[in-house]
């Protein structure tokens, strides 16, 4: 079975052409705020236009790659619409990338700059082959541009330019990335305003970096509402309903371990207002399904509260919304596919399946993302076409169509997984811990239940020793809770490791 609305989103426009338009409409609303301050739409359009400058001043061309692995602040909004303007590409990296994952993505993303902050320029340097430069230089420069008054040059654009290089977890070790161009991300971006709605009276609170794609179009989301974003990435989890407090945020994007902290914190500490009932009006929930528990501490605390659960992958930004009015009568649902797109249910000879019957998720139109980044083969495994020749994404995912076109998700069918809403797969947390010296062979059990993520290893090391050394290999929700040494992996008759029996070892083992 597939399913398809009307289109309502664009799919030729350029990523900074949103800025432009709502500087034309809301010049003097304020656009983005962190820690340090706050830029309104006309101040972070002038520090957009003096990136741009920058980067034509250094000769950085059109489709080169600017690496950036920096906090989520104001600044990294402006570098992210200036690089688009230009015509340059922004590769987003989280900061809690570890030398290991970092080392393969400078790589396999060649890019003509590296922007760090100061104190990281001696350590990155000697990982890349390009410049090196420290955030704090660059912007002291910017900043005297924008002082100035400097624009850069207008630049060929086509919505088909690269916009952003996304780097995720894969079916391979390194990270791969995702390819997004301008016109993609705006479609995306677009037909999810359609389902949320951000309006201009909007304080979006965003706990998420903008290395990953949630946090990234938050950028892209608070621009088309006119809305204010708030970057709290960083802040302490003691002061999260305070700084939501005192913000006065109305609209909270979360993940399932966010939400818990969330009603945790406000079951110590009601959530009230001196001037009246709390602003927050809509949590939009991705990365795992939210626990219908979750979600109702969510509507105690915060009451009127819209709680929107969304479905999605970085290869074609998000499948579907459930809107709140359906969370009743389509509960287990993880909503209607996105105007101007179609999802199908495809069996394992390619057939569309029938109202009900699971199969494998595919979904096509304007958000399907071209490929991933200089890797031809699992490019060809995931994005097809149709037979009309429209982008064709192969999910991975499985699960069903109802009669209303609502889309239930049943699980994913091979080494991929989410934990602490990371996307992940096993091979990476394997490969991470084989680079371990002391460690012959290695399987990951992902989590499930109330069993948390374990790794057994094979060799001659302690445990608490690998799980050292993971955390100096992988980010924080990638490093497992438990790890077990035994002097032989169990192996399958056809000679390969034995997950299910490793499995049922892991039975009894708290979270």
């Amino acid at each position: 079975m597939n399913t398809q609305r009307g289109i309502g989103a664009r799919s030729d426009v350029m990523v900074h052409t949103l800025l432009d338009e709502a500087v034309a409409q809301a010049a003097d609303a304020w656009a983005v705020r962190d820690a340090a301050g706050r830029w309104t739409y006309r101040q972070l359009d002038d520090h957009s236009h003096a990136f741009a400058a920058w980067l034509a001043a250094r000769g950085i061309r059109r489709g080169e790659r600017i690496l950036v692995q920096v906090p989520s602040t104001r600044e990294l909004v402006a570098l992210f619409y200036g690089a688009a303007r230009h015509g340059a590409v922004l590769v987003p990296v989280n900061t809690g990338m570890k030398d290991y994952h970092l080392r393969s993505v400078t790589e396999n993303s060649e890019p003509a700059l590296v922007v760090v902050p100061r104190d990281a320029v001696e350590r990155i340097g000697a990982l890349a082959d390009a410049p090196v430069l420290a955030l704090e230089t660059l912007w002291d420069e910017v900043t005297g541009l924008r002082e100035r008054g400097a624009r850069g040059p207008l630049t060929r654009e086509s919505a088909d330019d690269i916009a952003v290089l996304v780097y995720t977890s894969g079916s391979t070790a390194a990270p791969k990335a995702v390819v997004c161009p301008h016109g993609r991300m705006v479609f995306a971006s677009e037909a999810i305003q359609l389902e949320l709605g951000y309006r201009p009276d909007d304080v979006v609170f965003c706990r998420f970096p903008i290395s990953w794609d949630y946090g990234l179009y938050k950028i892209l989301l608070a621009t088309l509402g006119r809305s204010e974003l708030v970057l709290a990435d960083g802040e302490s989890d003691l002061v999260l309903l305070e700084r939501i407090r005192e913000c006065g945020a109305t609209v909270v994007p979360i993940v399932p371990s966010l939400a818990a902290m969330i009603c945790a914190l406000a079951e110590r500490e009601p959530y009230t207002r001196a001037d009246g009932p709390s602003r927050v009006r809509m949590f939009t929930n991705t990365g795992a399904a939210l626990p219908k528990t979750t979600a109702d501490g969510l509507r105690a605390a915060f009451p009127g509260v819209a709680v929107v659960r969304q479905f999605g992958q970085t290869e074609c930004k998000r499948i579907s919304v459930l809107p709140p009015e359906f969370e009743d009568s389509k509960g287990g649902s993880v909503g209607r596919p996105l105007p101007g797109t179609r999802v199908r249910v495809l069996g394992e000879d390619g057939s569309e399946l029938p109202t009900g019957v699971t199969g494998e998720i595919v979904v096509e139109g304007p958000h399907v993302m071209p490929g991933y980044w200089r890797a031809p083969e699992v490019t060809a495994r995931t994005f097809r076409t149709t037979p009309g020749g429209e982008p064709r994404l192969h999910t991975g995912d499985f699960g069903h169509l109802d009669e209303d076109g609502f889309l239930y998700y049943e699980g994913r069918r091979d080494d991929m997984f989410k934990r602490r809403g990371v996307r992940m797969s096993t091979i990476e947390i394997e490969a991470a811990a084989t680079d371990i010296p002391g460690v012959r062979a290695a399987v990951a059990v992902p989590p499930e239940g109330t069993r948390d993520l374990a790794v057994f290893v094979e060799g001659e090391i302690a445990p608490h020793t690998v799980l050292r050394e993971l955390s100096l290999r992988l980010e924080l929700a990638k490093v497992p809770a438990a790890c077990q040494v035994l002097d032989e992996l169990p192996l399958t008759q056809h000679g390969k490791h034995d997950r299910k029996q490793l499995t049922r070892l892991l039975e009894g083992t708290p979270r």
